[in-house]
């Protein structure tokens, strides 16, 4: 096993081979993922790793090098390597690296915990996914049944020339179930308690039994079945209430990635483009009504989005991002926040010891509003309430979207009317948040874990979290995804 007390080798070896600035990241991983497909054990892997991670400021630029070996001299040699990386690197940089100012930490910090997911046994993991199964598989248009749950832990040991040395420690756990329904040339799928990877939270096993999914899963297979005859979603201009995980990729796709500082400077470009909220906009652009207020928050209990420190040792913080509809401020790491004159938000996370630290979302939230669900349909005479992401667009600046949902439900005089099936609604960003007119209050909001933000190349699957209500949109353009002949 690689120790901490090797990091400060690892510095020692980097400044004397010509660094200015040198980190290190000890990172151990172990994760259990098991999933359940019409009643067979479709997969079940376990994994674990561990590694060292260097990086170096030399000649002005950066480097990283990294190795899973516990030989010392190898680590050393390591660090080696990342002065070389720097110095080639430096020989076509445009402007020397400039960090802000952090105060060295030395702490540890975890995250909350009940019951270790690992403790737990792999047959009551099982059987609970298969109790699941059984319930969704009565209803005989189900022809696929599925359940997953995911598990990961992780073990972080954070030193650099500054001073700092960080221990950090979390759990995550989470899983979803989904029923797909099929009659004729009609396929439809209801998940829940959402879509894509299901609801994770940094947690242990008490939150799995908290989303009862058994309990929860006949009604997702009606729903699946019910979608196989409800009429298309008509194509119309009207009002628009997503449920709360829809409002999470909403929140993800159009508030998220846009203030990363990395991209707005153009070094993250090639894998999922810029953004459109340049430096010139900062305190300056309407980006959505007065209502809307998203913010970053590293430090909410639970989030997968939360730690103590990023990894370049700043402390988790919280960042007004939009406030009163008014964008006023980006994700930053110490290099692009010195750009703008400011310090760190905490912005900066790895995938894991073998990958450099990028600017990723850490919890991007909307804060609540002041309506409860009923009120804000019942105060609606016609329109689409649209739960449960089923496919996502957007364009390279994160202005045009355009978002499809497992299924929604008409509005007509203030009530829940017909299903529909195949909804998709479209948008421009800030026009779309400038017709935000109501927003759920804090007893609707709820912290949702996404496990598959990509970003990177090579490409980073990061674990970040979405706090939503549900929230109206006035005149959205509502239409319906093509039948296939």
């Amino acid at each position: 096993m690689i120790g901490p007390d090797i990091a400060q080798r690892a510095i020692d070896a980097a400044l004397a081979a010509g660094a200015t600035y040198a980190d290190v990241r000890i990172v151990r991983q172990k994760g259990e993922s098991i999933t359940v497909k019409n009643n067979e054990v479709e997969t079940l892997s376990s994994s674990h790793e561990e590694g060292i991670g260097v990086r170096v400021v030399a000649d002005g630029a950066w480097g990283f090098a990294c190795t899973n070996s516990p030989d010392p001299k190898e680590i050393e040699e390591t660090a080696k390597v990342a002065v070389r990386v720097a110095r080639a690197s430096a020989r076509t940089s445009r402007e020397p690296v400039e960090l802000s100012e952090v105060e060295p930490a030395r702490d540890v910090w975890k995250s909350e915990l009940k019951i270790d997911p690992f403790d737990v046994p792999l047959e009551d993991k099982i059987s609970l996914l298969k109790e699941a199964d059984r319930a969704m598989r009565q209803f005989p248009k189900v022809r696929v049944a599925l359940g997953r749950l995911v598990f990961m832990q992780e073990e972080k040991w954070f030193l650099s020339s500054e001073g700092a040395e960080i221990e950090q420690h979390r759990t995550e756990s989470g899983g979803m179930i989904s029923a797909t329904a099929i009659e004729g040339d009609e396929v439809q799928t209801r998940s829940y308690p959402s879509s894509l990877e299901g609801f994770h939270s940094a947690r242990g096993w008490e939150m799995v039994e908290e989303m009862d999914l058994p309990g929860h899963a006949e009604q997702t297979a009606k729903e699946a079945c019910d979608l196989l005859s409800a009429p298309l979603c008509p194509s119309e201009e009207t009002d628009l209430i997503l449920d709360s995980s829809q409002m999470a990729l909403q929140v993800h796709e159009s508030c998220g990635h846009p203030t990363e500082l990395d991209r707005v400077f153009g070094t993250e470009r090639s894998y999922a483009g810029t953004s459109f909220l340049t430096p010139d906009k900062l305190g300056k652009l309407r980006y959505g009504s007065e209502i809307v207020n998203i913010n970053a928050d590293a430090t909410l209990p639970g989030g997968l989005g939360t730690f103590g420190y990023d990894d370049e040792g700043v402390p988790a913080q919280r960042t007004d991002l939009v406030k009163s509809g008014i964008f006023t401020g980006y994700l930053t790491s110490r290099e692009t926040a010195a750009r703008l004159g400011q310090k760190s938000n905490a912005t900066m996370r790895a995938e894991s010891w073998n990958h450099l630290p990028l600017i990723r979302m850490t919890n991007i939230n909307l804060d609540p509003g002041d309506w409860t669900l009923e009120e804000m349909i019942a105060d609606t005479k016609s329109g689409v309430f649209a739960s449960s992401t089923k496919s996502w667009s957007i364009d390279d600046l994160r202005l045009n979207f355009q978002f499809a949902t497992e299924t929604a439900r008409e509005i007509k005089d203030g009530s829940l009317g017909r299903l529909l099936r195949n909804t998709t609604y479209q948008g421009r960003t800030p026009e779309f948040w400038a017709s935000c007119d109501a927003i759920g209050n804090r007893k609707e909001w709820k912290l949702w874990g996404v496990l598959n933000c990509g970003k990177g190349e090579p490409a980073q699957a990061m674990h970040v979290g979405h706090g939503t209500s549900p929230a109206r949109f006035r005149k959205v353009r509502v239409g319906v995804l093509k039948d296939e002949d």
